[in-house]
């Protein structure tokens, strides 16, 4: 399908840091997005925690199937909208590569370890992932993605670190956070999509957890409204099927919403190009009606699964896991791989080397370090 004129245009794409020579048979975009799928962090992706550490179960969400749920929600939404599939799939792929282990748990711990050395976001080590961690090419560290890719990937940014960035990229993807400007509206779709995926993903693991209960969720305004309109359409419908049929409905509630409210706004806004649009306020969102549920769900599963005591108890050990690790590769540096080992910067080299752990390798890392044996049930 054609592309709205407001749509990220591969052929007009900003381009890469390091020139290349086109794909034959391939955009730019998706030239990213496979590139992002062979990286070593998007595999590592598949034993790093989403709500429920790793070891906890199978059948729970991971990072890996996390990203990979953004990008077909954000695909769905984007071909209405004459928005680029490509862009928001690689951008959907690529937006968690830079969390730790344990999830924001780990990320927590080594933001605290990383207070007097700048710091640590998990947006802006996914950034780093793709410009300088992976090495894949004999001609520059990282991915080197397009500009487009990049800009989607930093979803959020602390003006200090946007600062730093536009030092050594004037005028690049940290600029947007200096003039309170927008991303693409690629860009601004995939946010979208993360926070529909995580509140559907997290009903779904929270029931099957038996942290929460489906009676417990039908409370809730979004979700109760589409388990009633299942029950009433088949009325046979139980346990695990009933869940399922009534996460679909809201899924699917959420994406038509999405998809009319922001051809509204659009329409409102009438922008003439791509960057028109990034100058105005974001045009990608829900209706006030369900921004105002989205709040209230995302308010429940706050309270009652994230602040879980079976949640919050394997947060304090796997906090307790990164800290114990940060502070031994800081004073032993060589216990690291040697690429990272070799780096001047210590404290950084160790957040890198940290973040892109996988939960298992950091609980055997830190067994191997300790001597001690955290999160009961781990490998």
């Amino acid at each position: 399908m054609s592309l709205a004129p407001y749509a990220c245009d591969p052929a007009r794409s900003r381009g890469r840091r390091h020139p290349e020579v086109p794909a034959p048979t391939r955009t730019e975009f998706q030239r990213d997005r496979d590139r992002i799928v062979h990286c070593t962090a998007f595999r590592r992706l598949v034993y790093k925690t989403q709500v429920f550490l790793n070891h906890e179960g199978d059948l729970f969400r991971t990072r890996l199937t996390h990203s990979i749920e953004v990008a077909q929600l954000a695909r769905s939404i984007a071909r209405p909208l004459g928005l680029n599939e490509d862009l928001v799939e690689a951008i959907a792929l690529a937006h968690d590569l830079g969390h730790t282990p344990f999830g924001h748990a780990g990320q927590d711990a080594l933001d605290q370890c990383m207070r007097e050395h700048g710091g640590f976001e998990h947006n802006l080590q996914s950034l780093r992932v793709v410009d300088a961690l992976e090495e894949r090419y004999p001609e520059f560290d990282g991915l080197n993605l397009c500009f487009e890719t990049r800009e989607g990937i930093l979803k959020h940014c602390s003006r200090v670190n946007a600062e730093r960035l536009e030092r050594h990229e004037p005028g690049g993807v940290g600029r947007r956070f200096l003039d309170r400007t927008q991303p693409s509206l690629e860009a601004q779709l995939t946010n979208l999509a993360d926070e529909i995926a995580y509140n559907a993903h997290d009903i779904d693991d929270g029931v099957r957890s038996g942290l929460i209960t489906l009676e417990q969720v039908t409370e809730v305004p979004l979700f109760g409204e589409h388990h009633r309109c299942a029950m009433r359409d088949h009325p046979q419908l139980q346990g695990r099927r009933l869940l399922y049929e009534s996460t679909r409905r809201m899924l699917s509630a959420q994406v038509y919403d999405a998809i009319a409210a922001t051809r509204a706004r659009i329409a409102e806004a009438n922008p003439r190009h791509e960057d028109e649009a990034r100058a105005m306020p974001a045009l990608v969102c829900f209706s006030t009606e369900q921004r105002a549920r989205a709040a209230e769900l995302k308010s429940f599963l706050f309270r009652n699964l994230y602040r879980h005591p079976h949640v919050t108890a394997t947060t304090g050990q796997a906090q307790e896991v990164v800290r114990e690790l940060f502070a031994c590769y800081a004073r032993q540096p060589a216990e690291m791989q040697a690429g990272f080992a070799a780096r001047g910067d210590t404290q950084r080299a160790v957040a890198d080397y940290i973040a892109g752990m996988t939960d298992r390798f950091a609980l055997r890392e830190h067994e191997r370090l300790t001597g001690r044996k955290l999160l009961a049930g781990s490998p």
